[in-house]
């Protein structure tokens, strides 16, 4: 082959390649305008058109209508919440609870009860019972903002009620059983 010529099947070979080159660019071009046009409608809370992006609110498609526990990871402003409310706003438990908790804003021995709730007399100033988080959410979804922090002995009574879907008020004598999704984030 001399540079620059070629035989007339190798030139039609390169052109139908570049053709072909061509038409996948133009895809990708209506693909990327098509999903920046499908996360402004399904997510017009959510700020972002990059791939990356456009990735992660594929995930949240995908994940919405399951009922998987869901752990969001990200640095401090990155909008953790924003993608929970996402999923919970496209889940079948969409018109159940949505219940929100930051973690941190609990001191630790409010936690349990915050969570779990208590019956009256479990410490000083609990004049009545109180349901918890867990319960406020039954039948729907609760949001764990920053559990990461959260200490490990919650943690551990947090995995019981996703194994066994019960728990225990503090100072109950009896389990309570709900049908809670999880939404994590840290």
């Amino acid at each position: 082959v001399i540079a620059g010529g070629g035989s007339d099947s190798e030139r039609y070979r390169r052109k139908q390649v570049d053709e072909i080159e061509h038409f996948v660019h133009v895809f990708e071009r209506v693909e990327d305008v098509l999903s920046k046009l499908d996360a402004r409608q399904l997510f017009p809370e959510i700020i972002g058109e990059s791939r990356v992006m456009r990735a992660l609110l594929r995930q949240v498609v995908k994940v919405a209508p399951t009922d998987s526990t869901v752990l969001i990871l990200g640095e401090s402003g990155t909008g953790k919440e924003l993608v929970a409310t996402s999923i919970f706003e496209n889940s079948r438990r969409r018109n159940r609870p949505f219940i929100k908790l930051n973690c941190l804003a609990i001191p630790p021995e409010l936690l349990e009860s915050e969570l779990f709730g208590h019956e009256k007399g479990a410490f000083t100033g609990a004049t009545a019972r109180k349901p918890g988080k867990f319960e406020l959410a039954d039948g729907g979804t609760l949001f764990l903002d920053e559990i990461g922090d959260m200490p490990f002995d919650v943690q551990g009574k947090i995995l019981r009620v996703l194994q066994e879907k019960e728990f225990d008020r503090v100072w109950g004598t009896r389990p309570i059983k709900v049908d809670v999704r999880i939404i994590c984030a840290t």
